[in-house]
């Protein structure tokens, strides 16, 4: 019998030879053998497929619909219909479709020619007044005002939707959109401004006939965007606390808003359709504050998209994850992608706890309400409801990561004290209770327990100090913040950077707290996680792209990594949530710092081509690189680049080897005439020479390269790191050095 399949190269043909104005699609190009089908055939699940694209033809969105669609009809079971199966086709981040198939349905899609992959659809989770300042942005300095503020960038923000009519979207101050924009708004009432200059949604399933309006019902899209690029609004606080003028990092920037994720995650199928509008319709910069796992950059759906994003032009910046401290846990670590950790500020919420025998202790909430007096305080087996019988009136402490407030409230208890975990360390982060509340790091906290255990008559105090400014360390790592080094690429230090990602304020839909009302005028929330530290890189990325508009993808994250900082607010080493030194697997190259990220003096750039010769350096193969590029690509062909090789502004090796030659090409963004030093900071056991040590400059954006080689003795150290600074008045241009040794 022949095959359902014989038709399709005929098919193809046709398909390339009628590439004019009208594409022709000739619905006869396959037979159902309906003898395959059987009733446990018939259970569905979504898919996401990618095809190889037609060559050497000029075809629109729509002309590749109908393509997936007469490839996919012929193929369905008797009960199948292609308005109830295709929920997404692709056009950018790749070509290819979504359907809800069964497995037979798939295994006969995969005979086609031109088949490359299908896989199952798969759910990602969801990964301010101060922080402006913090990173040395201030309104009064000028100098915000003279970086532009984001003026002429769009920035993409996938996420959970967007609150329209809130404060933070208005668009007083703002210009118009850059003529390049091409999107669109879904919501009713003309609610989008120039401020807010798109909004779509993208949740979509089989029984949704249409969408609804982008709205945010979670938060999570309505606290990012306006950390990347919301206007100002005076007396922005929750709860009285953190009350000051917020503002996103980009105020002058412009908002496009994708909403890609639900109440229960973010579906891959999802956020790779909205990579593909927001690529389609002119973003400059593309904000994702989720992603799953470590993967494999060919099953990785954001690195696919981000590298169709590279492409255009378009810096992606996406939280490195939720799973620290431990290692080798990080997400979203291809090399094209900013990777981005999360950091403390130097506010706190106080409030202090005052133990019986005299100590004070320092702890944070976010509820500042009225004085707790010395109070009886207990210790319960825990703070389920069934251990606490005995606890009205007085003060319980409660060692969980779950806050338990409200079961100490329903048993009567007075007030709460909360205590880190061990593995939480010094990171606290500030919650609101309905109850008076102190939230203690794990040091303070085992003085806490100390104290009552010993004591027979246990009391303590709770004096509430509202916010408070310029404590220290800060910076510190937050205990939660993603730990490299990235499953894929060891040599390719991860994560990248690191920027605020605890006790953030910013937009809300709703007001917070025991009575929330309806959206009034100034909502606000303070959340934490690496959600909210990368919206803060995601709008220092637009101030650098507001200011030099032809940089590269791979300059602007150069510019951010080379001019990040090592030391806290004491002058200090960071530190992380154990209070020790942290390690560049923890914090990337550092800490950002975006008034001199402006200005970085030179940048180690890299081009889309690079990366391919990186993708066949590390063994993927050719169909798997053309799933991650979209591009036809015969490896044999390709330069293959290692990864110690690739012009990365860092240096990472395994110390299994006793030595290392690198070489770097940076390019002068800085003044025409300069000169730049090599500077080499390195624990002894490890010797480092950089030939020319003298990079001498004539013009701007020219490029000049240089030989790192690298000798060491083995060392107990598990880890050695270090730095290469090149310097020019005050410009130091610095990246690390890292030697690790292999586990």
């Amino acid at each position: 019998m022949k095959s359902c399949f014989d038709f399709f190269p005929s098919f193809l043909i046709l398909f390339l030879l009628s590439s004019t104005s009208t594409v022709l699609f000739v619905s006869q190009v396959a037979c159902a053998d309906t003898s395959i089908w059987n009733n446990n055939d018939l259970e569905t699940q979504t898919y996401i497929i990618r095809m190889q694209p037609p060559t050497n033809l000029s075809f629109t969105s729509e002309d590749l619909k109908s393509w997936y669609n007469s490839l996919l009809q012929p193929l369905l079971n008797p009960t199948g219909t292609l308005k109830s199966r295709v929920i997404h086709s692709y056009s950018t981040v790749f070509s290819g479709f979504v359907a809800t198939l069964t497995t037979e349905e798939v295994k006969q899609l995969e005979k086609i020619d031109g088949f490359l992959k299908a896989f199952p659809d798969r759910l990602l989770p969801l990964m301010t007044t101060h922080s402006p300042a913090f990173l040395g942005l201030n309104i009064r300095s000028g100098l915000w005002e003279k970086f532009g503020m984001g003026k002429g960038v769009i920035i993409g923000v996938i996420d959970t939707g967007i609150t329209p009519g809130h404060p933070s979207f208005d668009d007083t101050g703002m210009p118009a959109p850059p003529s390049k924009w091409k999107g669109r708004c879904e919501f009713q009432n003309s609610v989008c401004n120039r401020k807010l200059i798109g909004a779509r949604n993208f949740v979509k399933d089989i029984q949704m006939e249409d969408n609804s309006p982008p709205i945010d019902d979670e938060g999570h899209g309505t606290h990012t965007a306006s950390t990347a690029a919301g206007n100002f609004v005076s007396n922005a606080n929750m709860l009285g606390s953190g009350n000051g003028t917020a503002a996103g990092m980009s105020p002058r920037a412009h908002l496009a808003i994708y909403k890609a994720c639900s109440e229960i995650g973010c579906s891959e199928s999802n956020v790779l359709a909205a990579m593909d509008a927001a690529i389609n319709d002119g973003v400059d910069i593309l904000s994702l504050s989720l992603g799953g796992g470590p993967s494999s950059f060919d099953e990785d759906s954001i690195a696919i998209g981000s590298f169709a994003a590279i492409q255009k032009g378009i810096v992606v910046s996406c939280a490195g994850g939720n799973g620290g401290p431990s290692p080798f846990l990080l997400s979203n670590a291809a090399p094209w992608i900013l990777t981005v950790g999360a950091s403390t500020m130097d506010r706190k919420f106080k409030a202090v706890v005052t133990l019986g025998d005299g100590q004070e202790i320092e702890g944070e909430s976010l509820f500042q309400t009225t004085n707790v007096p010395f109070t009886p305080i207990v210790h319960p087996p825990s703070c389920d409801s069934s251990d606490l019988g005995d606890v009205k009136g007085k003060i319980v402490v409660c060692v969980s990561s779950v806050a338990p407030g409200d079961n100490v409230k329903a048993a009567g208890g007075a007030a709460m004290i909360l205590t880190n975990k061990d593995t939480q360390g010094y990171t606290i982060l500030a919650q609101a209770f309905d109850l008076p509340a102190s939230i203690v790091n794990y040091v303070n906290g085992t003085t806490i327990l100390s104290y009552v255990e010993k004591s027979q008559n246990a009391t303590a105090s709770i004096t509430f100090k509202g916010t408070t400014l310029g404590n220290s360390p800060a910076p510190t790592i937050a205990y939660f913040s993603s730990r490299g080094p990235s499953q894929q690429t060891l040599e390719i230090l991860k994560p990248d950077i690191v920027g605020p990602g605890v006790n953030i304020l910013a937009a809300w839909p709703d007001q917070v707290g025991e009575f929330a009302t309806k959206l009034t005028k100034k909502n606000f929330n303070i959340i934490s996680g690496t959600s909210m530290s990368t919206p803060h890189l995601s709008g220092i990325a637009a101030l650098i792209k507001s200011m030099h508009p032809n940089w590269s993808p791979a300059a602007i994250k150069s510019a951010m990594i080379t001019t990040s900082q090592l030391l806290d607010n004491n002058g200090n080493p960071i530190m992380d949530e154990k209070n020790n030194p942290a390690d560049h697997f923890s914090m990337g190259a550092g800490h950002v710092d975006a008034s001199k990220a402006i200005n970085p003096g030179l940048v180690y750039d890299i081009s889309p081509e690079e990366f391919i010769g990186l993708l066949c350096g590390l063994g993927y193969t050719d169909k798997q690189v053309q799933t991650i590029t979209n591009e036809k690509v015969a490896c044999k062909e390709v330069k293959k680049i290692e990864q110690t090789q690739l012009n990365y502004p860092s240096i990472t090796t395994s110390a299994s080897t006793s030595n290392l030659v690198v070489n770097r090409t940076v390019t002068n963004v800085g003044t025409a005439n300069a000169k730049y030093t090599a500077e080499v900071v390195m624990p002894k056991g490890v010797t480092v020479s950089v030939s020319p040590n003298v990079l001498q400059f004539s013009n701007v954006n020219e490029k000049q390269s240089f030989t790192v080689s690298m000798s060491w003795t083995p060392a107990d150290s598990a880890y050695i790191a270090g730095n290469l600074n090149w310097v020019s008045g005050e410009n130091i241009v610095r990246i690390p050095i890292v030697i690790y040794k292999s586990q």
